[in-house]
């Protein structure tokens, strides 16, 4: 009798008992993955610029820990 009352117990109402809100997150909270040739090529430029900016920034503190050592 125990088996069964476990199933049934945990069996109904899953979504009422174990649901959490917010969990997943909703289509505009994620990415978006480029399919056509101009999204990828405008998302890879502006991956490359993101990582000239960051470069540029890295080497413009470079000097200055540098002098500091």
């Amino acid at each position: 009798m125990f088996p069964i009352a476990v199933m049934y117990y945990f069996g109904t109402n899953l979504d009422n008992r174990f649901h959490v809100g917010g969990f997943w997150p909703n289509e505009n909270q994620t990415h978006k993955i480029p399919h056509e040739r101009d999204e990828i090529k405008n998302e890879l430029q502006r991956l490359q610029r993101k990582r000239l900016e960051k470069r540029a920034a890295r080497m413009e503190l470079e000097p200055l820990e540098n002098k500091k050592g």
